[in-house]
């Protein structure tokens, strides 16, 4: 049975959601699902844009010929050929060979190393080319790594909405809602769009920001992407949220603990240290093991706060194996303006803070790291609770900068 949704005139949701898978791209936990996009346009021609996961494939061909009704698919439009959206192709030609497949020369190049049967029937475009499709017509924006080198964005110039391919996504599953307005944002989808976003393509600010300048001149009234909600309403706070992540500037003046405890006296340190801050007047703190939680959730917190405590045992004279896969990945996402505090903890040499810090300045860029640090000796006594005082005066101190 088909499950469709209208977007606008015209357009039509065509997708499907996935609860069953746990891992998205195999890595990141998906406990909410995620959706597959995809979106069919009738006009003079027919229109598709996109398809979906193969695991949702038999859903998303139902859709398309209940939309279709009868009608020839007339073009395909692919804006990006990462297989949670490409997989479909061959399956949408199979069952339309009149189809007309819409797409860019490195997309095209992509869709032949999948083994996609596109030779014979591709309309290559590029940047500020336009399309007609009777009284819709489109332009074609590039998008190159928004986080694929291929990707672009194509904008319905006639109703204003954009065919954002993974930007402005978010991990969930829609569950019979559709647009933004159905649903709380701030309250059940923001944290999922935002680890969305920081791990799938929070490496490439820069390039994000120069979709955002192009995006600028565009005049939007609904943006569909591939994953996640279509946004109909409200459209500046969510740019005003892109804006932030790609410039990796925080949301929020707040404290990220995050703790490697392998015994408890560590994780009792950081307790005692978080409890501090939130008795000085700093209460947006958030404090994390390290061992127990999942890469993608640190590093959406990472974007989200504005401070950074490390807090790390001594582990065969280097960093605790888990604490020095967090700040690899902060490397690899780009983490920068941020303030970062340490605290360290060691029964015999303790080298983790000293590593830690060196990691910060020579790795990442434009983290201040403060200088008071509080070192443990196995497991916190009095004796260290004025460094662990003046470490809180100087988090408190530096927010106010």
């Amino acid at each position: 049975m088909h499950c469709v949704r209208k977007v606008t005139e015209d357009l039509y949701w065509v997708g499907a959601n996935d609860h069953r898978l746990a891992l998205f791209e195999n890595i990141h936990p998906i406990p909410r699902g995620v959706s597959y996009n995809s979106y069919l346009l009738l006009d003079e021609k027919t229109v598709l844009f996109d398809t979906a996961d193969w695991s949702v494939c038999r859903q998303f061909l139902e859709n398309i010929e209940a939309v279709l009704a009868g009608r020839p698919l007339d073009y395909l439009l692919i804006n990006h050929v990462e297989p949670d959206h490409a997989a479909s192709i061959e399956e949408v030609l199979l069952r339309h060979p009149e189809t007309k497949v819409i797409s860019n020369e490195k997309a095209f190049m992509l869709m032949r190393q999948f083994g996609f049967p596109v030779d014979g029937r591709a309309e290559e475009v590029k940047e500020g080319d336009t399309k007609a499709f009777g009284k819709h017509v489109v332009t074609f924006v590039a998008a190159p790594m928004v986080h694929w080198p291929e990707a672009m964005v194509t904008f319905d110039t006639t109703n204003g909405v954009l065919f954002s391919a993974d930007a402005f996504g978010s991990f969930g599953a829609l569950d019979g809602k559709l647009f933004n307005d159905e649903v709380n944002f701030d309250r059940d989808w923001i944290d999922d769009a935002r680890r969305y976003y920081t791990n799938i393509v929070g490496k490439y600010g820069p390039h994000v920001q120069f979709l955002l300048k192009k995006a600028a001149g565009i005049d939007i009234k609904m943006i569909c992407p591939l994953h996640g909600l279509v946004w109909r309403s409200d459209i500046g706070y969510f740019l005003d949220k892109y804006v932030k992540w790609s410039t990796y500037e925080p949301e929020d003046q707040g404290v990220l603990l995050v703790y490697a405890s392998m015994y408890g006296n560590t994780e009792s340190a950081a307790s005692l240290l978080a409890a501090k801050l939130v008795e000085k007047g700093i209460t947006k703190v958030s404090m994390y093991d390290v061992s127990s939680t999942d890469i993608s959730y640190l590093i959406a917190e990472t974007f989200r706060l504005s401070h950074i405590v490390l807090a790390s045992v001594t582990y065969n004279l280097g960093i605790y194996p888990k604490m020095h896969n967090y700040l690899m990945d902060m490397k690899a996402l780009n983490v920068q303006n941020r303030t970062v505090a340490i605290l360290e903890n060691g029964s015999w040499a303790c080298t983790s803070g000293t590593l830690m810090r060196q990691f910060l300045d020579e790795q990442l860029k434009g983290i201040t790291v403060l200088d008071d640090v509080v070192t443990l000796n196995s497991a916190m006594t009095p004796v260290q609770e004025p460094s662990m005082d003046e470490l809180v005066n100087s988090i408190a101190e530096s927010m106010k900068q």
